[in-house]
């Protein structure tokens, strides 16, 4: 079942999952630092401070906050972000710090300086490693939930993000079908920004909406405007209370533009100018704004301090994580990080 949503503003009843203000606020908060941290990183990465790439979620932070800050760690929720959703894993609680040193490489990151700035997060707290095998990342939450179900753990969801590209692997499909089987909780959060690095939607898929697979998988699927945040904090409140009630694998598609290259290293010279100016390519981040000084939930003034906060937040942190230490190689123990004494002090 497909099921087609606008933004919850233009409906004439109410929705049941009606964000309230407060959450509205919160989710903007998240998408604001987001904003705020990646500016500062790619920044670096331009005078030549990071190692590695620089990958960023501009345009997508509606759509990746709104499910983030939906999820609930206290209740078992589990999340595998991927590369452009930063926005999500501040809102699911990622702390600064771990963001920080994760890109500097500083021996005080949850992977303690030894992996790609993108290859991180803490399982016991559920959030695993992001996987460069982007397929891979729905199949890993699928086993977390098995093994909540083995124990006989009930009333939490597994939240998966994906990209239009990743949907042409054999990865998805098979983690897909094996939750649609097994009815587990599973939301997926499917962003289709138009372009596989630089492979247009047009030579991926025939379908008219990626939304539309769902059906083949016997699972419901949901179709939105990914730079709304209200109807992205809708939808995906109703994804996540459907699949905390037994309703199975839920497939949310947020249609909006990558705002920015593959990477930072990308200039997106492949985008036209007609993708741009479409309705897919407004910043959701600026959309949201104008959103919640329209609703009279910030004013100008306050929205003037939350930029000023967020911006002292983010450079104290970033700047204390360029002064930790980085990995010694001859001291630094290599063995992999599930070995014992190592998820000790990791975690």
């Amino acid at each position: 079942m497909v099921t087609e949503l606008n933004c919850p503003l233009m409906s004439q009843e109410k929705s049941p999952y009606a964000a309230t203000p407060d959450l509205i606020v919160k989710t903007f908060r998240s998408m604001f630092i987001a904003r705020i941290f990646e500016e500062k990183i790619s920044a670096l990465y331009r005078a030549g401070k990071i190692v590695g790439g620089v990958y960023i979620g501009t345009g997508q932070e509606a759509f990746s906050a709104a499910l983030g800050q939906q999820l609930d760690q206290s209740r078992g929720d589990l999340y595998a972000p991927l590369i452009r959703d930063q926005a999500g894993r501040f809102a699911y609680g990622e702390p600064l710090h771990d963001a920080s040193r994760t890109y500097l490489g500083s021996v005080e990151g949850p992977m303690r300086g030894r992996d790609g700035n993108i290859h991180r997060g803490r399982p016991k707290e559920g959030m695993p490693a992001m996987i460069s095998h982007l397929g891979s990342s729905i199949s890993v939450i699928n086993g977390m939930m098995m093994g909540k179900r083995f124990q006989g753990k009930t009333g939490f969801v597994g939240a998966a993000s994906s990209g239009d590209g990743m949907t042409s692997t054999g990865a998805f499909h098979e983690a897909i079908n094996q939750a649609a089987v097994e009815k587990l909780p599973l939301v997926v959060a499917l962003a289709n920004n138009q372009f596989a690095y630089s492979t247009p939607t047009s030579r991926q898929f025939a379908c008219e909406d990626l939304a539309d697979r769902a059906l083949g998988y016997g699972i419901r699927g949901y179709s939105i405007d990914g730079t709304d945040l209200l109807s992205c904090l809708e939808t995906f409140a109703e994804a996540i209370d459907r699949a905390l009630n037994g309703d199975g694998p839920q497939l949310v598609v947020g249609k909006l533009l990558r705002l920015s290259g593959h990477g930072v290293h990308d200039d997106a010279s492949y985008v036209s100018d007609e993708v741009k100016a479409g309705r897919y390519g407004r910043d959701s981040l600026l959309v949201a704004r104008e959103m919640v000084q329209s609703k009279g939930l910030l004013t100008e003034r306050e929205l003037a301090e939350m930029e000023a906060e967020l911006t002292e937040e983010v450079d104290t942190v970033v700047t204390d994580a360029q002064g930790e230490d980085s990995p010694n190689p001859a001291n630094e123990s290599w063995d992999a990080l599930s070995t014992g004494h190592l998820v000790e002090r990791m975690f």
